[in-house]
C-alpha cells in the first residue's frame, strides 16, 4: 500500500452549515463533485469531505454517539509565524472558535488551535523544520 491520503472525511451534524463554514470562514470553494449529501473541498493533492455523521457511521458500521476529543486533529501550515497571526485574526473576526491563541510550542514551532462547528480541531501552525512548495505541499521528510 503506498503512503497517501486522497480524501479526509468528516462527519459532521448539519451538512449545509458545516459547508457554509468552510467555503465562508477559511474560503474554500466546492468542487463539482459536491451535492446535496456530500460536499468535497479540493486541498493541495486531497480532498476533504463533508458527511452527515449518522450516515457516515452507518457506512462504517459504527455508533454515531461520542464526544469529548476525537483522537486526531487536522493542520494547515505557513510559512511564517506572521501568516499564522493573520490567519487566527481574519478566523477571529468571522466568529470562528478560538480553542487556543498561537504561541510558541515546545517542539520549535508557533501554532495555536481553531475548532469547526463539530469541534473538529485544526492546528494553525509555522514548523520552521517542514519546507512547503508553492502549492502547500511538502517538500522534506517531517
Amino acid at each position: 500500500m503506498q503512503p497517501r491520503i486522497t480524501i479526509i472525511g468528516l462527519g459532521v451534524q448539519d451538512l449545509k452549515k458545516s459547508t457554509a463554514f468552510y467555503q465562508e470562514k477559511f474560503g474554500w470553494k466546492l468542487t463539482s463533485a459536491s451535492n446535496e449529501n456530500i460536499s468535497f473541498f479540493q486541498l493541495n493533492g486531497l480532498l476533504l469531505s463533508l458527511y452527515p455523521k449518522d450516515k457516515l457511521a452507518e457506512d462504517a458500521t459504527v455508533d454515531p454517539m461520542g464526544s469529548g476529543f476525537k483522537g486526531f486533529t487536522l493542520a494547515y501550515n505557513t510559512r511564517t509565524k506572521e501568516e499564522v497571526d493573520e490567519i487566527f485574526a481574519d478566523l477571529a473576526q468571522k466568529g470562528v472558535k478560538i480553542v487556543k491563541q498561537p504561541e510558541e510550542v515546545f517542539w520549535g514551532g508557533y501554532s495555536g488551535y481553531v475548532a469547526d462547528l463539530d469541534e473538529n480541531l485544526w492546528e494553525i501552525a509555522f514548523n520552521p523544520f517542514l519546507e512547503l512548495d508553492e502549492a502547500g505541499n511538502v517538500t522534506n521528510e517531517a
